[in-house]
């Protein structure tokens, strides 16, 4: 191979070259730093594999998935932890418990019961704009609470392009039109936080949380803890989209015929649809009731079980409709915060980022869930999760707090993205519309930005202590 030919195939990739090379000198730089006192001397080879995996998760050099198996290969190589712990991990029963959620996701929405559902809601709401906006909001926060928000996102898309289409609104001039995409967009992120099945960053956390201190919080506490957020946000976002795009148009004309004629087309319900609506239904009743008792995964996993029993769904459409890859994902975030917290990593990092700053479990408390906004604006909110759970879970132990409450100080604000498109998938499909701007996405998430840190923050103190969590 001539010089010229290798500079033709070093050059495309001379700058992902030197990202690499710059992962490797940070790795031999921090792993090269002596042990804190009193933690395992293999302590800065896991911090120093944590910031590699960071540094990756920023910089998406390569898919997240991938960064995560080879945070599984340099644990055992480099000495930090051996593989039968490493591997362990993946067989966290968080991992199962996503794995059953969006399993069941699958037949909800192939059976068409999803968009049965919310067809006839939004018929109900129909009667006027800002009811119709009202309408839009409510129904997605509410079935994130019980599946994926990005599902609900794309679930809720083609029926308020269909009604925009109705409607006759011009993309990026109808005022409505950007508010009914942003409103819509905004549900499913507000309803995602409230439980575990809105995202897989809460249980994500708890599954760091119950492999760092042998501690766990249940689905029920957890929807208590993060409701006060949710409602008041809902009430905060459909008066700020109200102000911010005020509705052209005084009548919804051929809408409510419009509903009507897709839901004609669904034809009459399916046996699968109220079989489907029943597992549902009874799933999300014994995770509330018997969560503690017999474990999430459990009851998830029976109820998948008991899906494919019925023939409620089959392999090939759970194949399409999982991203199997999540999974991967999910076990080398586990397996990251373990190591970080096992070898005294987690405490040393620490000490040597917030804890420079912050000495009081208040501003413990704001910088952790403030940092967790902004930084899921920019990348993955489960990389999010798997960068400040081991700084929270350690400085939150040197300040006296509950872990359980610094699990669900990094878990729950780092859902609420809302300015960018690629913050989460919700905006992303609302701004494929043709609806909004960037500027439309940004302005709006400006504005919710500091009203959601806000609520948050004020609940964990009015509100968490009645539901038994102690708050210093």
């Amino acid at each position: 191979m001539s010089l010229r030919s290798l500079w033709n195939w070093f050059s495309p990739h001379a700058w992902r070259t030197l990202l690499f090379l710059c992962a490797a000198l940070g790795y031999w730089f921090i792993s090269s730093i002596p042990a804190p006192p009193g933690a395992q001397p293999e302590a800065m080879k896991a911090v120093a594999i944590f910031a590699v995996c960071i540094f990756f998760y920023v910089t998406n050099l390569i898919p997240l998935m991938i960064t995560s198996l080879m945070a599984v290969i340099l644990f055992p190589l480099a000495g930090v932890l051996d593989s039968k712990t490493t591997f362990a991990l993946f067989g966290n029963q968080v991992v199962f418990f996503i794995l059953g959620a969006f399993i069941l996701a699958s037949p909800f929405m192939r059976s068409g019961l999803s968009k049965r559902i919310a067809l006839a809601v939004l018929q109900r709401f129909a009667g006027s704009p800002r009811v119709l906006l009202l309408g839009i909001l409510i129904f997605p926060a509410f079935l994130s609470c019980w599946m994926s928000e990005h599902a609900v996102a794309a679930m809720m898309f083609p029926i308020v392009m269909d009604i925009a289409d109705c409607l006759g609104l011009a993309p990026q001039t109808s005022r409505f039109g950007k508010a009914m995409f942003l409103i819509m967009a905004s549900g499913c992120i507000i309803g995602g936080i409230t439980t575990f099945l809105g995202g897989g960053r809460a249980p994500l956390a708890v599954g760091i949380l119950k492999e760092a201190t042998g501690q766990t919080v249940d689905f029920i506490p957890w929807a208590l803890a993060a409701l006060p957020t949710t409602l008041l946000l809902l009430f905060v976002a459909y008066f700020l989209f109200l102000y911010l795009y005020p509705p052209e148009i005084r009548e919804l004309e051929n809408v409510q015929e419009r509903l009507e004629q897709r839901r004609r087309e669904l034809g009459a319900i399916s046996g699968r649809e109220i079989a489907v609506g029943i597992l549902m239904l009874a799933t999300i009743i014994a995770w509330m009731i018997y969560g503690k008792t017999f474990g999430l995964a459990n009851i998830a996993i029976i109820a998948v079980i008991v899906a494919f029993i019925l023939r409620l769904t089959d392999w090939r459409e759970v194949e399409e409709d999982v991203n199997w890859g999540i999974f991967l994902m999910y076990g080398g975030a586990i397996c990251l915060g373990y190591a970080m917290e096992k070898t005294g990593g987690a405490e040393w990092l620490a000490r040597n980022t917030l804890g420079a700053f912050v000495h009081s479990p208040v501003l413990l408390i704001a910088a952790i869930s403030l940092l967790a906004i902004t930084l899921t604006e920019l990348i993955s909110n489960s990389a999010v999760v798997a960068l400040l759970m081991p700084v929270a879970l350690s400085m939150g132990r040197d300040l006296g707090i509950d872990p359980r409450v610094m699990t669900m100080v990094v878990a729950i604000p780092s859902g609420l993205a809302f300015m960018l498109p690629m913050g989460t998938p919700a905006t992303a499909i609302a701004f494929s519309s043709g609806f909004l701007t960037t500027r439309d996405t940004a302005r709006t998430g400006l504005i919710l930005f500091p009203i959601g840190w806000l609520i948050f923050n004020v609940s964990i103190y009015w509100v968490w202590p009645m539901l038994g969590f102690e708050v210093p």
